[in-house]
């Protein structure tokens, strides 16, 4: 018997992938999820024997809905009530909002009010940060004069030149007798044990989220904390696509330019980075922290026109996909321009629909991509979408001075939008975003400031040309869209 196996072992192997095949199968069609990323799945088991098994497994569980985000959704929305009611994190509705604003523009606010996480904070300055260098050098300044208390939470926290600058300055505040806590992702950070050491010895509180044992190989790599938060004193805050790595700062000797942008906040919308990054925080440190009426000061920013600031924040615990419905709500509600900038370009149907229709009707929809990618599977899989936008109308610009990873949107005269969510699958369902809508007309007219100068260091995509490119090219793009879901 053993014999007849080993001469025959490999298709004694390939039978037992394909039966497993068809039980992982059954599993994923009994699921009924997006018949695109069903297909995705279903492609990877029966042409690639048990690597398509490994695929599903490290990328393919849905967690949405498992009793580990089941219960931390539920129990979130206890504890921002319980917040709400202490602490009044809800101002007084404004009656002139959908008057001031436009009734396209209220229904956004609307759709995330429904969702009770996203309040609406009118008292806020907001300064844009363009790239790591203005970032940093605000940042550095902001976590010195901490008096109480310091928040961090990132995705990507490395001990380069610059992260070690800023863990001895989270360092040296601790000492000081500043409370310090950490949240970093323990698969998109890379800390040396020397310095966890030292951040411990210091005093800073830090814990890793979603904590796995192996980073680059792991069945949690879907449900990934890419939020990059800051809070200092619960009255400055910061949100956006900058984290913690020196090549996010082109004052370092960087292999490329790096174009990013990022947001400091100061006023009512603080207390919503600070309840976001508190339900990180209990998550990760398994520990329900007191909440301080110092967590929630009630000074505001001293600004001669205040604006108007809204968080969504979504994540594998979230009913909803919160901020992909605002990208979507705010596509379609815009009668004359839509400009977003993205590092990933992989829409769902849904966001690429109403960019397409948008574009159609005479809405000037125009997107800035890298022109070269720091991924090649996604810089193939954005390029399957160019054709079909250009033949919609969309103007599609690949940015050449460096990598581009900002991740914006500008509507019409009144809506900016500016976080950590890029214009993907992965962002729009598997990972853990916020991203800030800023209703106010001059962010708006900076942000368009800023999207136009971008357009000097971009290459506007040729439809003609584009058609022109090789048969091979189109076959590996068209490959790489069928993985779209899973990048």
């Amino acid at each position: 018997m053993w014999g007849f196996v080993e001469q025959n072992i490999w298709l004694f192997l390939i039978g037992i992938n394909y039966i497993l095949v068809i039980f992982f199968s059954a599993l994923i069609l009994l699921k009924n999820k997006n018949p695109v990323k069903t297909l995705s799945f279903l492609f990877a088991l029966a042409v690639l024997p048990f690597l398509g098994m490994l695929v599903y497994y490290f990328f393919g569980q849905d967690y949405r809905k498992s009793k580990i985000f089941e219960k931390k959704y539920i129990l979130d929305n206890d504890k921002i009530r319980t917040w709400r009611k202490n602490f009044r994190l809800d101002q007084k509705e404004r009656d002139d909002f959908a008057e001031e604003f436009g009734e396209g523009i209220f229904k956004i606010y609307k759709l995330l009010k429904n969702n009770e996480k996203a309040v609406i904070t009118f008292d806020n300055s907001a300064e844009i940060l363009v790239n790591g260098e203005q970032k940093f050098e605000r940042l550095r300044v902001d976590l010195k004069a901490a008096k109480n208390h310091i928040h961090l939470e990132y995705f990507v926290l490395f001990d380069d030149e610059l992260g070690t600058e800023i863990i001895d300055i989270l360092c040296e505040k601790a000492k000081e007798g500043v409370v310090v806590r950490l949240v970093y992702d323990d698969v998109g950070s890379d800390i040396s044990s020397k310095n966890k050491k030292k951040l411990t010895a210091s005093g800073v509180n830090h814990f890793p989220f979603m904590p796995v044992l192996f980073s680059n190989s792991t069945s949690k790599l879907n449900y990934r904390d890419h939020r990059k938060i800051v809070v200092i004193d619960g009255a400055i805050g910061y949100v956006g696509g900058i984290n913690l790595d020196k090549k996010y700062d082109n004052t370092f000797k960087n292999e490329r330019f790096w174009r990013d942008t990022h947001l400091r906040l100061e006023g009512g919308a603080v207390g919503s980075l600070q309840s976001s990054f508190l339900l990180s925080w209990n998550f990760a440190s398994n520990d329900e922290m007191k909440i301080e009426e110092k967590l929630f000061p009630k000074t505001p920013p001293e600004n001669e026109r205040p604006v108007a600031v809204q968080m969504a924040a979504s994540g594998p615990d979230t009913d909803w996909a919160n901020i992909m419905e605002a990208m979507f709500c705010a596509i379609n509600s815009a009668r004359e321009r839509v400009y977003i900038t993205t590092p990933y370009f992989m829409p769902n149907d849904a966001i690429l629909t109403a960019l397409t229709t948008s574009a159609r009707s005479g809405v000037d929809v125009r997107v800035i991509i890298p022109y070269e990618s720091d991924s090649w599977a996604a810089q193939y899989a954005s390029d399957s979408y160019i054709e079909q936008c250009l033949e919609s109308g969309i103007r599609i610009y690949r940015y050449t001075k460096g990598f581009v990873h900002a991740k914006t949107m500008v509507i019409d005269d009144m809506l900016s939008i500016i976080g950590t969510a890029n214009l993907d699958y992965r962002s729009f369902a598997l990972n853990f975003e916020i991203n800030a809508l800023l209703y106010d007309a001059d962010i708006n007219q900076q942000m368009e400031a800023i999207f136009q100068s971008d357009l000097t260091e971009c290459d506007l995509v040729d439809l003609e040309r584009w058609k022109e490119r090789g048969l091979k090219r189109k076959l590996v793009e068209s490959f790489s869209r069928l993985w779209a879901p899973l990048l």
